[in-house]
């Protein structure tokens, strides 16, 4: 097992492709397939097989992995390409991919209250149009629809990408800035961190009030250590070095992590001091305790890939199509929880639906990963 996970570049081991054509499976495909299935199962509130995914376990759920292999898979992309683009087309080719994201963002949004307006149609009741933050969509259609196209009414579940746009947004500078200072970013991420951790800044949602659930400032760290554990940087050179150390600091943190959600080790907001969000488990603000356990992961589980290839091959291909097609199954698996929560409320919540969303839901998203490749091929 030491041969198989001790590899010099995690982000860059394959293995041979099975369909010509494809991107051949590899560690950060896996892991970002895998949380792809999980984001669709913690998205169906009170699914029986949610109580399996990792969030039960720690302190952390997928949306950390995702992002931080976000900020992996844009490290790999511009290594392979901004030494051959000037700064101006480097950030013409990463900003596209922002505008991608708003697309899609504005797509599966329309879908997702066109799904609600159907069930609440359908079941003749209004109380479905209050589901997931779509009320101001009925009831302020004008101000919510601006909202919706300013990214500044986010409904819920459908969250995560306006934190990515933003983030992909700022990639070409981000990009840039490693470019000409490779050892001030980590630093100034960190600072940024920290300081909207002690201010609690945020922004504002309209016409909703309230703040963004995904703190793009605070978020950004993760998305930073993710695109300098992606390349030759000291924290990677760091890591791999002292593989056995860091895979043992990060069973600790791991097995600390399963303790403190057995027991609910939750620090009480009322009773650390300020600013208290240095000591409690936030999401929206990304705060330490969730930081480090998303590292511990990481540190811990980093290059199991292998292991899992040896003896799960399938599995292991399977995880690595949905994660080599990303956007497309994350869309597509974003409606499908919705259709979940829809199913769960007009058939009745049990094991035997909860397996029939599950079966189907899975299914899809292979499928949408399966014709992406196709379609790409052709």
């Amino acid at each position: 097992m030491d041969q198989l996970t001790q590899r010099p570049k995690i982000q860059t081991a394959t293995v041979p492709a099975k369909v010509k054509g494809t991107r051949p499976p590899n560690e950060i495909d896996f892991w970002r397939g895998y949380a792809l299935v999980a984001i669709f199962f913690n998205h169906v509130p009170g699914l029986w097989y949610e109580q399996w995914t990792h969030k039960n376990f720690g302190f952390t759920d997928s949306a950390e992995l995702f992002v931080m292999l976000a900020g992996w898979s844009l490290r790999s992309l511009v290594d392979r390409q901004s030494r051959d683009l000037t700064p101006l087309r480097l950030t013409f080719r990463l900003g596209s991919r922002a505008v991608v994201l708003y697309v899609a963002q504005l797509v599966i949004t329309v879908l997702a209250i066109a799904i609600i307006s159907a069930t609440a149609i359908l079941a003749d009741t209004n109380l479905v149009l209050q589901w997931n933050n779509a009320a101001a969509v009925f009831e302020e259609p004008v101000a919510a629809h601006v909202g919706i196209v300013i990214l500044s009414h986010h409904l819920g579940y459908f969250d995560i990408l306006p934190l990515y746009i933003v983030l992909m947004a700022a990639a070409p500078l981000m990009a840039l800035f490693h470019r000409a200072f490779p050892h001030a970013l980590l630093p100034l991420s960190v600072l940024l961190w920290g300081a909207t951790l002690a201010t609690g800044v945020n922004i504002p949602t309209w016409p909703v009030e309230g703040r963004w659930y995904f703190n793009p400032m605070a978020w950004q760290l993760i998305f930073v250590i993710g695109f300098l554990l992606g390349g030759d940087s000291g924290i990677t050179r760091m890591a791999l070095g002292h593989r056995a150390v860091t895979r043992s600091v990060g069973f600790v943190i791991v097995a600390l992590g399963l303790a403190g959600t057995i027991y609910r080790w939750y620090p009480d907001p009322l009773a650390v001091p300020d600013p208290a969000l240095f000591f409690v488990a936030d999401k929206t603000f990304l705060t330490p305790l969730r930081l480090v356990h998303v590292l511990g992961l990481v540190a811990f589980l980093g290059g199991s890939f292998w292991f899992v290839y040896k003896r799960l091959r399938p599995l292991a291909r399977f995880f690595s199509m949905l994660g080599r097609n990303s956007l497309n199954v994350f869309c597509v698996g974003s409606l499908l929880s919705l259709t979940g929560q829809v199913v769960r409320f007009s058939f009745g919540a049990n094991l035997w639906v909860d397996t029939i969303v599950v079966i189907v839901g899975v299914s899809i998203m292979s499928i949408t990963a399966w014709v992406s490749e196709w379609r790409a091929r052709l």
